[in-house]
C-alpha cells in the first residue's frame, strides 16, 4: 500500500512516464507516511482516446489518483497530494501548442476489507 494509477493523453508525446512514476515512488517514500517503499505499487495507462472539455483546441492531461487505506487525516492527504503535484510540473517541457492540466486524487480504500499476501 498505496497503490498509484496514472493516466496521461497519448498527445503529450514526450512525458516518460517512468521518470513519472519513480518520481511519485520517491516523493511518497520521503512523506514518511509508508512503511516500506516495496510496499508501493505504481502503474501508468497512456489514454489514446480522450476528451478535454468540448473545445476544438489541442489539450491533454496527466491525472494521479493514490489509493491508501482509511485512516489518514485531511492535511496528511492534503499534503501528499500537494507533493505529488509539484512533482509532477517538474517533469519537464510540455508540448508547444497543448493546453496540459495537472491533477491528483486522494482516495481512501476500506482498510477492514483490503486484502494484500505477499510471496
Amino acid at each position: 500500500m498505496p497503490h498509484v494509477f496514472l493516466e496521461y493523453t497519448a498527445n503529450l508525446t514526450d512525458f516518460d512516464a517512468d521518470k513519472a512514476l519513480l518520481r511519485i515512488n520517491h516523493a511518497l517514500v520521503a512523506s514518511g507516511q509508508f512503511g516500506a517503499e516495496f510496499d508501493i505499487k505504481s502503474r501508468a495507462t497512456k489514454l489514446e482516446a480522450f476528451r478535454v472539455g468540448t473545445g476544438a483546441g489541442e489539450r491533454g492531461f496527466v491525472h494521479v489518483k493514490l489509493a491508501l487505506l482509511s485512516g489518514r487525516s485531511a492535511q496528511i492527504k492534503t499534503q501528499l497530494s500537494e507533493s505529488l503535484l509539484a512533482g509532477l510540473k517538474d517533469l519537464g517541457d510540455w508540448p508547444a501548442g497543448v493546453e496540459v492540466q495537472l491533477s491528483v486524487e486522494v482516495v481512501d480504500l476500506d482498510r477492514e476489507s483490503y486484502a494484500k499476501v505477499t510471496f
